[in-house]
């Protein structure tokens, strides 16, 4: 995929205080042939994109702040094919994704910072260090301890950059804030349910719910009587609060609350679509569809999804 928007913001270096570096540091030869694999032509390219010399006007105004909403774009879209079991466009999305990793070396560098070998040689002195039972001596019982180990692998990490920062470790850590908000909150419920912050009784979750559930009632309420700002701020607040007690309880059933909202998602669409198919079918435009009307379109929706399944639950169950 190439970039489908453009950057609005201003170039933040100079084609003349970038030429320098270019000369200094990046002496390579643009023509590395195109071997399947090579990693090197991956690299040139991106060199040739940022170089001020005759490079792409467009990429040579990014900067890593510019580029972080491709990067979340390539990841969701990479997800999207494995998704739809599209192997084919998984590969693409793939190559997407790793050269927005390349992207970020090639900035890197011609700051005199890391380059894509740091990179490589980074993560894997990282996985050597985080699977001792596989590259030392240590040995591991079950996948269940392995991911304890890893975990405690990962804490003395943070215990480390917290002491290099001069501060104390917690917990809480390394929870990215770009991440999706209903991940964040159920990696954040996680790491606080480590050190005994959680509910033990998964019933008491409920009630929590219906608690945050109450309290944004009354935040609406209170709304309708004004329209001052802070109280549509105050049902915001709730609104949020009853979410991630959503999420704290889906946690608690084993239930992937990011993954359950996408199939939720999906389905609406897919039911939508044959909804909006009987309509245009029957000549009838969208606008003058009445609730009714839409709601017994959404019923047979409903009806024909589920005789799709028990006969394709019938059918495997004979073929066995």
């Amino acid at each position: 995929m190439r970039w489908r928007y453009q950057s609005k913001l201003e170039i933040h270096n100079s084609q003349l205080m970038l030429a320098p570096l270019w000369s200094a540091r990046d002496n390579r030869a643009m023509n590395v042939p195109p071997e399947a694999g090579d990693i090197r032509r991956l690299l040139d390219i991106m060199a040739k994109l940022r170089n001020p010399d005759g490079g792409c006007p467009w990429d040579l105004t990014q900067s890593f702040e510019t580029i972080v909403p491709y990067t979340i774009e390539e990841a969701f879209e990479v997800a999207d094919a494995i998704e739809n079991g599209d192997m084919q466009r998984l590969r693409d999305e793939l190559g997407d994704l790793l050269f927005q990793v390349v992207f970020y070396a090639q900035m890197s560098r011609e700051a005199g910072g890391f380059d894509f070998d740091d990179i490589v040689a980074g993560v894997s002195d990282k996985m050597i260090r985080r699977h001792p039972h596989v590259f030392g001596g240590t040995d591991v019982a079950d996948a269940e301890a392995q991911t304890i180990a890893w975990e405690a692998h990962k804490a003395q990490e943070r215990d480390k950059r917290a002491k290099a920062d001069g501060r104390r470790a917690s917990v809480l850590d390394d929870v990215a804030r770009g991440l999706p908000a209903l991940l964040r909150a159920q990696k954040l419920q996680k790491r606080a349910a480590r050190v005994g912050f959680d509910w033990t009784v998964t019933a008491d979750v409920v009630g929590k719910i219906a608690e945050e559930l109450a309290e944004l009632r009354q935040a609406v309420s209170k709304t309708r009587e004004s329209k001052e700002l802070q109280h549509k701020e105050a049902i915001s607040e709730e609104f949020g609060d009853l979410l991630f007690s959503i999420v704290n309880y889906a946690r608690h059933l084993g239930v992937d609350p990011e993954s359950a909202l996408r199939d939720t998602n999906a389905k609406f669409e897919r039911r939508f679509r044959q909804v909006e198919n009987e309509m245009v079918s029957s000549g009838r435009e969208l606008t003058q569809v009445s609730l009714a009307e839409y709601d017994e379109a959404w019923e047979r929706a409903k009806a024909r999804e589920t005789r799709q399944f028990n006969s394709y639950r019938g059918d495997g169950m004979n073929g066995e």
